[in-house]
């Protein structure tokens, strides 16, 4: 337990729904813990003490220089950018690791800007952007994937997973390359499909059809639209950082939606029978009897 050691500073940068729920759950999770928030706006460090995010905040880059590990919380193409740029205030021995959801870019250039480097990914989230969106137990329950490479530090490995398991996760280690093959099927090509969905539903051309639509749209559209309806800059940054993992997984997702087409077209209702049935078993066994 933390508690039982030494005390450990955190830094934070980039104060968003990602780093401000971080801030939040490791503050109120150990009282050895002392989180540093770094923001480009002094109104959002302001904010981030003010809520409980961070026991300070700045957007002076010195500040992390007594951080003991360090999360990079910013958009998916800043990150390496924003490591080239603390590098110079950190400490020697300071481990960092990261939140974007594609980690082979990442992880090759950041572990050349940084030794102990530890590629991360919180699999939690809200459409909700910005300070405000942060909230406490964001992760609570969720999966939270660490992708070493052959040459990370042990100690690396070993301090990021005791300072995120405060965040009550499950924890997965896998190489760089496994990780953006398998969200690129669970979780990228998901927001492509869905924002398909929503675009086609918008290029609805008969105005009657279009509000009544509006109108009795429900659960159903609700849940399959919610992914395509997020964030766009964290789509577009998926699409570009994960591109050839992501055009392989929607091109297989084009295949099996042809493939339901044709059963339509010919009518061949125990084929396409067929084809739900064992979508469906699938999914039960993925995730049992959870929703």
């Amino acid at each position: 337990m933390i508690d039982n050691q030494q005390p450990i500073t955190v830094g934070i940068v980039g104060l968003g729904l990602i780093g401000g729920s971080l801030g939040l759950d490791l503050r109120s999770a150990s009282k050895n813990l002392t989180v540093i928030g770094v923001s480009r706006s002094e109104a959002t460090c302001k904010t981030a003490v003010e809520i409980g995010v961070a026991d300070r905040a700045s957007i002076d880059l010195t500040t992390l220089s007594a951080a003991d590990i360090v999360f990079l919380c910013t958009p998916i193409d800043r990150i390496a950018p924003t490591l080239e740029r603390i590098v110079p205030y950190l400490s020697p021995t300071a481990i960092v690791t990261d939140v974007a959801s594609v980690k082979v870019p990442i992880v090759r250039e950041c572990s050349q800007l940084w030794t102990n480097f530890v590629g991360g990914h919180p699999m939690a989230g809200t459409e909700r952007q910005g300070i405000a969106a942060a909230q406490k137990g964001l992760f609570a329950g969720s999966n939270y994937i660490l992708t070493p490479t052959e040459t990370t530090s042990k100690n690396a490995i070993n301090l990021v997973k005791l300072i995120i398991g405060l965040l009550n996760v499950r924890i997965y280690c896998c190489s760089p390359e496994i990780h953006d093959r398998a969200v690129a099927c669970i979780s990228h090509s998901p927001v492509m499909v869905s924002a398909a969905l929503i675009a086609a539903f918008r290029g609805e051309t008969d105005v009657s059809v279009l509000n009544l639509a509006k109108q009795i749209a429900s659960s159903g559209f609700r849940d399959t639209s919610r992914v395509g309806g997020g964030n766009p800059e964290l789509g577009l940054m998926m699409a570009r950082y994960n591109r050839d993992n992501l055009l392989r997984s929607l091109v297989q997702y084009r295949q099996h939606l042809d493939e339901i087409i044709d059963e339509i077209e010919a009518e061949k209702w125990d084929k396409l029978a067929l084809i739900l049935q064992q979508t469906q078993e699938f999914r039960n066994h993925i995730f049992g009897d959870k929703t």
